[in-house]
């Protein structure tokens, strides 16, 4: 449960301190005073999506802090390397900069936002005004439907999976159904794209060493010249001896007197070694010499080839394996359309028997629905009586899907909330015909219906008493102290009736102080809570009539709470 909230500089709450009790907990205030701005501050620590614009104005950042206590076991402590600490509490501090960064922790650990919204949904479940809009929305019934039946994960995954297999099957069926003249100007274009390719005889490393030749042939004449000249320097010509010559001839007389003398033997191994470094030096000089004598024309084939190379690069790759990645493509492509006729079989085929096994699952997910559709419409209408709305009927329609295949990625059911508000009248889509106040409490039926399969521990309700008052009003308030005895309530509200039932009562007011607006929060005494329903019940005229009312209201609350609590 929620346990403590700290709230700096969001909005016009420069600071607040809140600590909740483990029931019910009830913020009023007059309209405009911040009450719905103590709820954004916890959609903020719940990693739900804000604003620098949150922060306020004249402040470089914006914080909100959180402390949970009698947390349940959940597998996304063991998958973040998070948990409580010894006391099992855990500290949730988001804070949002004006740069737009956020810094978010949990008992100090650092955290994405994503990971806090993922923790988050398992904490809290915060219902505001617009989820009555939902409630209108067909399209969101069939997800209130399985997330009551227990439906979205196991029997829901299990289609889905079939599901995709069908799609995947078509789209690859589809992707080999073509017309015959399209087919022939595809095979046409392939086998051009095939024979230019193979008729290259492509090799791996070729570009490289012709670009190498190349440079090489451009060259040649210089390049011989220069290997000649070291050549006749090394090894000689008719004329004269090469430097090969005139080291061996020192070495020879340098070991004549190598017998005599230390440094003379040293001397001869020195010119030995020279020699030898001369004759090799030679010997690559020649080899190079080799390399240059080209065939007449080789240039010009050279670059002929790297010509071809170069176009076909600008059509099938930028590299030799690109463009053989390329021609294997095409092979396999000609094949697939050849042979299509034989694969099409072959996947309508697999196609019949994955829809088969959709279907399967499909109709299994759909016997499901059925009875959770009667099981819902049960609580729900028991939810709609204690409300104040006997006379209500709730229905849950089930019609089958319509299209080719009579099922989607969701199933192969439609799903619409029917109601009848008076008796005797017609059941009708709900957002045909519900007013306000009866989407606030169909709303919180469902609300408090499928909360009960949930793991939160803690429902927010903002402002969700809209269009409800007297009777209606007083029975909300009756439903949602049952609730809190199983699970922490905190309640937004301007009815007198939901505050006098509540066990924890803050007042949210707003005030000006040096030329600045400023809120406060305020958790009320009993002579306090007494003033602020007699408020609620008059407005700013407050009498010792409306005070006496409002003590009334309050020990009759009192009263009803402690028949819950026997």
């Amino acid at each position: 449960m929620l346990a403590q909230l700290h709230i700096e500089n969001i909005a016009v709450i420069e600071s607040a301190d809140m600590a909740f009790e483990g029931r019910f907990n009830v913020l009023t205030g007059e309209t405009g005073a911040g009450k719905s701005i103590v709820v954004d501050a916890i959609g903020a620590i719940l990693g739900r999506r804000t604003s620098r614009d949150l922060i306020r104005t004249g402040a470089r950042s914006a914080c909100v802090e959180a402390l949970f206590r009698d947390l349940p076991e959940l597998t996304w402590f063991e998958e973040n390397a998070v948990r409580p600490d010894e006391n099992g509490e855990l500290l949730l501090r988001r804070e949002i900069q004006a740069d737009g960064r956020n810094l978010c922790r949990a008992n100090g650990q650092l955290l994405t936002v994503a990971q806090l919204k993922a923790l988050g949904d398992h904490l809290i479940d915060i219902h505001g005004q617009h989820d009555g809009q939902q409630l209108l929305d067909p399209a969101c019934h069939l997800s209130y439907l399985d997330g009551f039946g227990g439906l979205d994960q196991g029997p829901l995954a299990e289609f889905q999976a079939a599901y995709e297999a069908v799609t995947a099957l078509k789209r690859e069926i589809a992707s080999l159904q073509m017309d015959e003249s399209e087919k022939a100007r595809r095979l046409d274009s392939l086998q051009y794209q095939i024979d230019e390719l193979e008729r290259a005889e492509l090799k791996e490393g070729e570009r490289e060493t012709l670009t190498r030749r190349r440079d090489l042939l451009r060259n040649a004449e210089k390049l011989l010249s220069a290997a000649a000249g070291a050549h006749a320097a090394l090894s000689g010509d008719e004329d004269s001896a090469g430097a090969v010559d005139l080291l061996e001839r020192a070495g020879d007389a340098l070991s004549a007197g190598a017998r005599m003398s230390e440094e003379l033997s040293a001397l001869a191994d020195q010119a030995a070694e020279l020699r030898y470094a001369a004759q090799d030096l030679a010997e690559r000089v020649r080899d190079l010499q080799d390399q240059l004598d080209m065939e007449p024309g080789e240039l010009d084939e050279v670059e002929t080839r790297l010509e071809q190379l170069y176009r076909l690069s600008k059509k099938y790759g930028p590299t030799t394996a690109d463009m053989l990645a390329y021609l294997d493509r095409c092979r396999q492509e000609l094949d697939q359309i050849q042979f299509s006729a034989d694969a099409l079989a072959e996947l309508e085929k697999k196609l019949a028997q994955a829809l088969e096994t959709a279907r399967c699952k499909g109709q299994a997910l759909s016997a499901q629905r059925r009875t959770a559709a009667r099981e819902l419409e049960g609580r729900i209408q028991g939810e709609l009586a204690a409300l104040d709305m006997p006379k209500v009927r709730f229905q849950v329609s089930l019609t089958p899907k319509e299209g080719e295949l009579g099922m989607d990625a969701t199933g192969m059911d439609e799903v619409c909330f029917l109601m009848s508000a008076n008796l005797g009248e017609d059941l009708k889509p709900i957002h045909k015909i519900a007013s306000g106040g009866e989407l606030s409490r169909i709303m919180l039926a469902l609300k408090n219906v499928l909360a009960e399969n949930e793991d939160v521990s803690t429902l927010i309700f903002d402002e969700v008493d809209a269009g409800v008052s007297g009777r209606a009003a007083q029975k909300v308030g009756e439903k949602l102290a049952q609730v809190s005895r199983h699970k922490q309530v905190l309640c937004v509200t301007h009815l007198p009736q939901l505050a006098a039932m509540a066990d924890t009562h803050f007042s949210v007011e707003k005030g000006e102080r040096g030329g600045r607006t400023y809120t406060e929060v305020t958790a009320l005494d009993p002579e306090q809570r007494r003033q602020e329903v007699a408020r609620l019940t008059s407005g700013a005229r407050v009498t010792p009539a409306t005070l006496a009312g409002a003590g009334e209201l309050l020990e009759a609350a009192e009263a009803y709470k402690k028949g819950l609590d026997k």
